[in-house]
């Protein structure tokens, strides 16, 4: 099995419980460390060649928008639960941002869902 790598970036310097639900799914997290990590989170992308990216702020979006202007990654953001984030899996996005929510189901589910859409 392919193993999926996450990025995490939160701009409170959080995401260690949705790390942990990335891991339950078999995944492969990197959580960005410190506060604004949510601003690195494209570099760290490309950086990890990655094929997810979390992005976590006030209003889910910062991140993610910075991720998708400077290297191209489709991006959705706004989101507030775990469902939307399936969603936009299923709709190929590959960075999602959310407001906060660090919970580990959010990181296993959205693992399951890239896995299931291609089937790894």
């Amino acid at each position: 099995m392919t193993q999926i790598t996450v990025v995490i970036g939160d701009r409170l310097g959080k995401g260690q419980k949705v790390g942990a639900g990335v891991a339950l799914a078999q995944g492969r997290a990197v959580v960005i460390p410190g506060v604004a990590a949510d601003m690195k989170l494209g570099d760290v992308m490309k950086a990890e060649n990655a094929q997810l990216g979390i992005s976590f702020c006030g209003s889910g979006g910062a991140g993610a928008i910075t991720a998708q202007t400077k290297y191209g990654y489709k991006a959705k953001y706004g989101m507030r639960s775990v469902e939307e984030g399936i969603t936009a899996i299923e709709e190929g996005y590959t960075v999602l941002g959310f407001g906060f929510m660090d919970k580990e189901e959010l990181g296993q589910r959205l693992v399951q869902a890239y896995q299931k859409k291609y089937g790894i």
